[in-house]
């Protein structure tokens, strides 16, 4: 049933709670008989080793669980999120598929740099959320502050359902302002025992005035709460929730909550906002896709009696099963052992079994269903971002966008004997990861990977060390630059070359020209020759392709250049595809060479949180390392300061930090842009 069906994701700032919400989700849902503490190392979604020993998580991790509300049964399939930016992608990619998110918020800290990043994320994808203040124990915490924070800093509409009773230590519960009556649980059962009251008479008109702001936030959206209000009538819990359900189908409103989650405080009002909120799956935008064979776009209902459409939004390797392809279902059904035919690669594969997961766990499933979320076995080719479905309907999803790598290290095994079976280690880690890359420096012969950041690289190559029992050296972290240019120019190619006696001969014409920053690359076929073969055009873009990829002068890919062929020449007799695509490839490194290039280095956007008393030692230790101070936000006991810096001087400020701030200073650090590296 579509209807009773949830799909979520739960995104946050790291630390923020996200996990320790989710093992409370589970336990009050019945999915788990106890509560898994990630401080314990024993979180349930924190099923990797490495996620246990640091604390943190690594992989997006999905389960499916069920929650009862107004005697009906509701199905939610939950992802749970990194919060580090190192694994940004796993956010990026499970946000694509889901339909509803719970945004965390810390109380004290509010609004935090990885929360902007992953609003950003949800907003792209056009993702409603609820959000929820967590956190409420602690000291500083401040609702009422965080709700400001998030209008300010993420310019949604928020809107209180709750006001919490007391804070820091003498948070114990949440006034209800729906139903208008206190909520407090009772830590002798773990939180699972709900004890309702009145509002006490010190609390009323706090609570009433709050009320006040509900009702008229709503009034905006909705003509029969307007007309209630004016008329002076009692407006019913139903018709709130129902107005407010459509503001946040929307994303005009963004509903909040409060609790305490590790101390097992307001969690199960957040589940029932799920599912009175949150969309189910054919309540969203039918998903954007393109007909390759009509050439246009396409929208995609969620229809389970249609022809059969997923996308494949994450591989995980399994050393007995194999690839774990997890796929969300938006058209049709697939059944166990049945063909299923890979749209992109034009390729046929089966699906032998197909499984609903937990965590690391898993169950099996008769059929995976439109709106649904599962795992399928048995596909060899699928890799992140493919859509599968059936060959008389070849329709390609909307792709996925991952960051480029900015760091690389070089690695090496021990022996060389071992060298094969690292390539197919890091073969199967980059199937997996799609911001992990791999390639070979032909200058020094090494193997070079590289990733999101030096966090990100660490647990690859921990787990290349513990998983796959593979002792590996690794080099010092270098910077992965970029080249550019910055004029434009026009240039001719030619090329002939004589094999197995048959001559190869391709002439074409370019104009390379430079691209505002942050543009990407471009290629536009300016050229509409009846008389040539499609395979030639074909060959000449990958030509294209591999000329931006194998860099100008130092060999750093390229950025924000634009190619355009405007002029080609072609024989029957001479014209291949190998003579195209090497004249492509030439003419391209050669243009750029006259096009004045430049090197480019990236720009991290720091942000660092740290006491009051240490911010002018934490700022100048910023702008010794090149790097240029933006903002300072004070906060309660700390101040939060913004900064560009260039990543090449990065490394190892997390150690320079330490010691400067005894060791109480944070810091978060986002790819920002490529810019012209300075001569500092």
């Amino acid at each position: 049933m579509l209807k009773t069906m949830r799909n979520i994701g739960i995104m946050a700032h790291i630390d923020a709670g996200k996990t320790t919400t989710t093992e409370r989700i589970l336990y009050y849902t019945g999915k788990s008989h106890r509560i898994g503490e990630v401080d314990d190392g024993e979180a349930i979604m924190d099923w990797m080793e490495q996620e246990q020993e640091r604390g943190i998580t690594i992989q997006s991790a999905a389960t499916t669980t069920y929650w009862k509300r107004n005697g009906q049964q509701f199905q939610i399939n939950i992802i749970d999120t990194p919060g580090h930016v190192d694994f940004t992608a796993e956010v990026e990619r499970s946000l694509r598929v889901l339909d509803g998110a719970v945004a965390i918020f810390d109380a004290v800290r509010g609004v935090e740099p990885q929360t902007e990043t992953v609003w950003r994320q949800a907003e792209r994808y056009n993702v409603p959320c609820i959000g929820y203040v967590n956190k409420m124990d602690r000291v500083g915490a401040d609702f009422f502050q965080v709700l400001e924070d998030v209008q300010a800093k993420l310019g949604a509409k928020t809107v209180a359902l709750q006001i919490p009773i007391g804070k820091e230590s003498t948070f114990e519960g949440i006034i209800d302002l729906v139903e208008m009556r206190e909520l407090r649980w009772d830590a002798a059962t773990d939180g699972e025992t709900i004890i309702p009251s009145p509002i006490a008479d010190e609390r009323v008109a706090l609570a009433a005035e709050w009320r006040e702001k509900l009702i008229d936030t709503l009034s905006a959206f909705s003509e029969g709460i307007t007309d209630k209000y004016l008329a002076g009538e009692e407006i019913e819990p139903e018709l709130i929730r129902k107005e407010l359900r459509q503001a946040v189908l929307n994303r005009s409103l963004l509903p909040m909550f409060a609790g305490a989650s590790r101390r097992n405080i307001a969690v199960q009002p957040v589940i029932d906002a799920v599912v009175d909120f949150l969309p189910a799956p054919d309540e969203v935008a039918p998903a954007a896709g393109h007909h390759l064979k009509k050439e246009e776009d396409v929208l995609v209902p969620c229809d389970p009696n249609g022809l059969p459409l997923g996308l494949v939004f994450k591989i995980q390797n399994d050393r007995e099963a194999g690839s774990l392809c997890y796929v969300r279902m938006y058209s049709g059904a697939l059944k166990p052992g049945t063909a299923i035919f890979n749209v992109g690669k034009k390729k046929r594969e089966r699906a032998n079994r197909i499984l609903r997961m937990h965590s690391n766990k898993s169950e099996p499933m008769d059929e995976l269903s439109a709106g649904d979320i599962g795992v399928i076995i048995g596909m060899k080719l699928a890799q992140t971002g493919d859509t599968i479905g059936s060959e008389g309907w070849p329709v390609v999803l909307e792709k996925m966008d991952f960051p480029e790598p900015v760091i690389s290290v070089s690695i090496e095994p021990r022996t060389m004997s071992e060298m094969d079976k690292l390539r197919e280690i890091l073969g199967l880690l980059s199937k997996e990861d799609p911001t992990f890359t791999t390639k070979d420096n032909p200058e020094t012969g090494q193997l070079i990977i590289s990733g999101m950041g030096e966090l990100h690289l660490d647990v690859l190559v921990t787990r290349i060390i513990k998983e796959y029992n593979l002792n590996a050296k690794v080099g010092n972290p270098q910077v992965t630059y970029r080249e550019s240019i910055t004029r434009t120019v026009e240039h001719e190619e030619q090329f002939s070359k004589l094999m197995a006696g048959k001559e190869n001969a391709a002439t074409l014409r370019f104009k390379v020209e430079p691209l505002p920053s942050g543009s990407g690359n471009s290629y536009t076929n300016a050229v509409k020759q009846r008389d040539v073969p499609e395979q030639i055009f074909e060959a000449v873009e990958r030509g294209v392709g591999g000329a931006f990829s194998s860099g100008i002068v130092l060999g750093y890919p390229c950025i924000d250049v634009g190619v355009t062929l405007t002029g080609l020449e072609y024989s029957e007799l001479t014209g291949t595809e190998f003579a195209y695509e090497a004249c492509a490839n030439r003419g391209v490194y050669e243009a750029c060479r006259e096009g004045a290039p430049i090197l480019l280095e990236p720009i991290m956007a720091v942000d660092l949180v740290s006491p009051k008393e240490f911010v002018g030692d934490v700022m100048s230790l910023i702008t010794q390392r090149g790097g240029q101070v933006l903002s300072m936000d004070s906060k309660i006991g700390s101040d939060e300061v913004k900064a560009l810096a260039p990543m090449a001087k990065m490394f190892g400020f997390m150690t320079s930090l330490r010691s400067v701030s005894q060791g109480r200073a944070t810091f978060t650090m986002l790819f920002s842009r490529f810019e012209k590296k300075s001569e500092r």
